[in-house]
């Protein structure tokens, strides 16, 4: 742990060591490399064709890794001609070195070719899931698990990834919730810096950087009913406030791409959205990059209505789309549309040259083979230190939901029931969006227990139930051979063999919740319990009156009011990738002391949904006593099962009374809020320390609190330690009618605490 913290500390002194730099200094080199750029890309589109320079703004697919039922055909041919910019689906030294010897070797200008791919957590070694990743509130360590996926990445030839996912996501019906940082657009923003930064490093033509692709642009978390694809429909004022400040924030850490969404914004598919893609990305943003569709979505705009092939590509690129991924509508009608003067040939030359911009940024053109190595290939897929990394990361994304009366950590001795259709397995540790993972590699909780205690711990193993028991289900979830499938044994003798494990056993350790294809892309759900044939498990488990331990797989906040009415403890694990196994040892018997936070909020029922921390208040707010003409439930409460920012540990922190610098403050005077965290358990802990601001008078109606900071702190039992934070005006802005983002004179309540629902306050008043 020292090593940990000291490693950390370390990291957070840095940026004061690289400001001594001097800023005109670093400016002039960035306009030399510049202008040598631009030269390079003005020489070598002066002697394109038409027909090449839209061809660089064909990306294809050779069919390793789709998302959608198109694959592109006669890709060699068309890579001879120059009518491919790029290519995914492929990735290992061999196969990229040989399709790139095409590009450079056999066609006319020789321009290389980028390859992409979705590495989104982790390449071959996987991490835990983006949401899980988020619940480690560990910048430090988001940001390296991208920096082990591009060095993994890269040494398979790759050199463009499409992630992060930064869209801000509310409804846990919507599968791709897996995906992104949660519902908090302060808390994603940090993430959105942290992966870009991890993926690209300082210079992107290092061998170990890759292009970072910023998805889904924009709004797609927001989609009607948490449905895959669906309509997005908001207020400017919501889209500015809660929803687009991850993707500024990728903007300003230096993103060299951005992906378009499939959603309307105002009405207008992303993919084709001028106000979108030109006036709010470039010109307001200053992003400097380029622009791809996500997977055919530009043959997809016909579907919602707005023309033929040829009239939506030209829509496309006049509004600022640059790469048109898969479909192919750019290659075969922009031709037609310059004849007919659709387009404009400057339309043509911009888009082809932010795509060549990328491909110098990344030293294609110095070397179209970097990273090409077999060697390195070799030394860094799924390494030792990659795989023990992932092991350290894993268990920081953890979050205890329930331990009554210290049923965790287990003791290293006697015996457990370890049972459930998910402990032990291989395929459904690492999760949705592992193109690359091995899944016949990653650590079983069985195994993982078995590393950890040895011969210490009798297991008794019972699969107990399926996945689940719905044929149609099952169909629906086997997307790709054999992702789920029904055992043998009919569900009553799996049932049996649980109870009679269980009846031997000190301890139930029920492993139970999504597989796999349950989250991700395409997965939404309209129930998000636990699927019916583990909830009858645990049932028959609980009705014996032993401890019962809950460990919990999921891609998504599930409903889980049952579970936490019955269950004696409750570890939320995510996916947690390649290392799972031996991470949940690690943290099952007190290894480590887990502190994860979730960064969605648990609903108690689909009929709350959509439930977060930051909403607005009404004109009849529920403040408990009688509810009639109040805005509440008539069957449940308003408050969620578990809220943002939570998350238990094995000891106990307490919080002391908020203390502030001032109480009255004018202008850009600092603000300092404290408050003495001590441990008062009996285990050594990590604790997440959040700050939340709200603004209870202002000229729009404001979110009743919103995250604004946080520290994560290691105490010993016993220990103390004072945490301060310090707020600025900036800390007060919000975007008002105008869209102008400003602050306003009054008072602030500063509320400081362990989540977002348990909190010590205190108001200041503050003039402009």
């Amino acid at each position: 742990m020292k090593k940990y913290f000291s490693s950390r500390l370390v990291i957070a002194v840095i940026p004061l060591c690289v400001a001594l730099v001097p800023y005109n200094k670093v400016l002039a080199q960035s306009k030399t490399e510049d202008a040598k750029m631009n030269a390079y890309v003005k020489g070598l589109m002066s002697k394109m064709t038409l027909d090449e320079k839209i061809g660089q703004l064909n990306l294809v697919t050779i069919g390793a890794a789709t998302t959608g039922s198109v694959v592109n055909k006669g890709v060699e041919e068309n890579i001879k001609k120059g009518s491919i910019g790029g290519v995914f689906g492929v990735w290992g030294t061999a196969q990229t070195r040989q399709i790139q010897d095409i590009a450079v070797k056999t066609s006319r200008l020789h321009i290389p070719l980028i390859f992409g791919l979705d590495v989104i957590h982790g390449h071959r070694t996987i991490f835990p899931i983006p949401l899980g990743m988020s619940a480690t509130w560990d910048m430090g360590l988001i940001k390296q698990s991208a920096q082990i996926a591009a060095k993994e990445a890269t040494g398979e030839g790759l050199n463009w990834v499409f992630s992060p996912m930064v869209d801000i996501a509310r409804d846990p019906r919507w599968g791709r919730i897996s995906e992104g940082s949660g519902e908090d657009p302060w808390y994603g923003s940090q993430v959105a810096k942290a992966m870009v930064q991890g993926y690209q490093g300082t210079n992107m033509k290092d061998a170990d950087a890759v292009m970072a692709c910023v998805k889904h642009f924009a709004l797609y978390g927001g989609a009607e009913a948490g449905r895959e694809y669906n309509t997005v429909d908001m207020s400017r004022i919501k889209m500015y406030q809660d929803y687009l400040p991850p993707y500024k924030a990728a903007v300003d850490a230096g993103a060299g791409s951005f992906m378009s969404s499939f959603n309307t914004v105002d009405g207008v598919p992303a993919t084709v959205n001028q106000w979108l893609l030109t006036d709010l990305l470039r010109k307001q943003w200053g992003f400097k990059g380029f622009v791809v569709s996500d997977y055919t979505a530009v043959n997809e705009v016909i579907d919602h209505g707005l023309g033929d092939l040829q009239t939506v590509s030209a829509l496309a690129l006049k509004a600022g789309l640059d790469m048109d991924m898969v479909g192919e509508g750019f290659l075969k009608t922009l031709k037609n549309s310059l004849t007919q003067k659709k387009i404009t040939q400057q339309e043509i030359d911009l888009a082809c040259q932010r795509v060549l911009e990328a491909k110098y940024k990344l030293g294609l053109f110095e070397n179209p083979y970097k990273s090409m190595d077999a060697n390195k290939e070799a030394k860094e897929e799924l390494s030792t230190a990659n795989r023990a990394a992932a092991r350290e990361i894993t268990k920081h994304s953890f979050v205890l939901l329930k331990n009554d009366n210290q049923t965790l950590p287990l003791k290293k001795g006697g015996s457990i029931a370890l049972v459930g259709p998910l402990a032990d397995n291989h395929r459904d540790m690492l999760g949705t969006w592992v193109i690359a993972g091995e899944w016949e590699k990653s650590v079983s909780v069985m195994e993982g227990i078995k590393n950890v205690v040895g011969n210490n711990v009798t297991i008794n193993y019972a699969k107990g139930a399926n996945v689940t028991e719905d044929s149609l289900f099952i169909k629906r979830l086997n997307f790709g051979p054999g992702m789920v499938s029904l055992d043998a044994k009919p569900a009553d003798e799996l049932l049996k063999e649980a109870v009679d494990a269980a009846k031997k056993s000190d301890v139930i350790v029920a492993v139970v919740g999504e597989s796999q294809s349950m989250s991700g892309e395409s997965s939404s759900r309209s129930d998000i319990d636990i699927p019916e044939s583990q909830k009858n498990m645990l049932k028959e488990l609980s009705k014996l009156g032993k401890p019962m331990v809950i460990v919990l797989f999921n891609g998504r906040p599930l409903t889980l009011t049952w579970e936490d009415m019955h269950a004696n403890a409750i570890l939320d694990v995510w996916a947690p990738g390649t290392e799972a196994g031996n991470a949940i040892a690690d943290v099952l018997f007190g290894d480590y002391n887990p502190a994860g936070k979730l960064t969605a909020t648990f609903p108690r029922s689909v009929g709350q949904i959509p439930i977060y921390y930051n909403h607005k208040n009404t004109g009849r707010p529920y403040k408990g006593g009688p509810s009639k003409f109040r805005s509440n439930y008539l069957d449940i409460s308003n408050d969620p099962l578990y809220p943002f920012g939570y998350g238990l540990s094995y000891t106990t922190f307490n919080y002391s009374a908020v203390s502030v610098s001032k109480n009255k403050l004018k202008g850009n005077e600092t603000l300092t809020a404290t408050v003495t965290v001590t441990n008062a358990g009996k285990y050594a802990g990590e604790e997440v320390v959040q700050l939340y601001i709200s603004d209870p008078v202002a000229s729009i109606s404001r979110s009743v609190k919103e995250l604004k900071g946080y520290q994560k702190i290691s105490l010993q039992p016993g220990a103390s330690k004072q945490v301060s934070f310090t707020i600025t005006p900036e800390q007060l802005k919000f975007y008002n009618t105008q869209l102008k983002y400003d602050w306003e004179p009054g008072e602030f309540v500063v509320e400081i605490g362990t989540n977002s629902a348990d909190t010590h306050n205190t108001s200041v008043w503050w003039a402009k």
